[in-house]
């Protein structure tokens, strides 16, 4: 590769990160200003840095108990999602049965559904069986919606496991559940981090469904939490970028210690 292509590269990535970099700058500005500050996002605070907008967003917003409810409904749906689709993903990676491949492409079929088409007939169906406002009642759909994706990435990754390995297990007496736990499940580390990552951000940022099942001041999850400071009555959004950049914290710092094996998940399936 010539220099000049080298340097156009480098520049094409400079551009880009400084694109991906520019809402973080701009939501930085916006949260330390005072309501009263109408200068452009592009300018810092121009009398001076304030926190009052986290403070608003804590005490008026509730942002706090909104950040613990999405941190339970993200930590079970996430464990359950990689529990079960784990195990769900390994009898249809290794027995090809037609069976097997029906509920593959069902699985696929289940991904491209949009979640608000069934929000009518989800929220009737809650509502009479007295979940709205509780957590089981925001989990059970959203892990739903998580495990299609789960199962397709962990049968990919599966696949390319070495059936020698199994096989080896039986000659030393193990069943099927031994040789899943003990041999399968330890080598499923990265692709568990990819599973991790895209199902955490996506429940913790779900607004759709939450905005309709949580709907109490105390059982708002994040984004329906943020979404208050918008109202027919007026706006604040100073505090709502503020909550914002609270929110966005927690997932920041758990890419920082998965990144490493959420590259390596994502093209593992491939490598056969």
């Amino acid at each position: 590769m010539s220099r000049k292509a080298k340097v156009l590269i480098s520049l094409a990535l400079i551009v880009f990160c400084i694109i991906q970099v520019l809402p973080f700058y701009f939501a930085v500005t916006t949260a330390f200003k005072d309501r009263s500050d109408l200068s452009s996002v592009w300018e810092l605070p121009l009398h001076g840095a304030t926190t009052d907008n986290f403070v608003a967003a804590v005490q008026d917003g509730n942002i706090l108990r909104a950040m613990l409810n999405s941190g339970i409904v993200t930590i079970v749906v996430t464990v359950l999602t990689c529990f079960l689709g784990a195990m769900a993903a390994y009898p249809l990676a290794r027995r090809r049965t037609v069976f097997n491949q029906g509920i593959t492409l069902f699985t696929l079929g289940v991904m491209m559904v949009p979640p608000l088409s069934i929000l009518v007939p989800l929220y009737s169906m809650l509502n009479d069986m007295h979940l709205l406002n509780t957590y089981p009642g925001i989990i059970l759909p959203l892990l739903c919606l998580a495990l299609p994706q789960a199962i397709f990435l962990y049968s990919q990754f599966i696949r390319s496991i070495p059936v020698g390995m199994e096989e080896a297990a039986w000659v030393d007496g193990a069943n099927r559940l031994q040789v899943f736990f003990r041999v399968i499940l330890p080598l499923l580390a990265p692709v568990t981090a990819t599973v991790v990552i895209l199902t955490a951000v996506n429940v913790w940022n779900e607004f759709a469904l939450s905005s309709y099942i949580m709907t109490g001041s105390d059982m708002r999850t994040l984004a329906p939490a943020i979404a208050a400071f918008f109202g027919g009555q007026g706006s604040d959004v100073n505090a709502a970028v503020a909550a914002s950049l609270l929110g966005v914290v927690p997932v920041i710092i758990a890419y920082l210690f998965l990144q490493r094996y959420f590259m390596k998940g994502m093209l593992a399936g491939a490598e056969k």
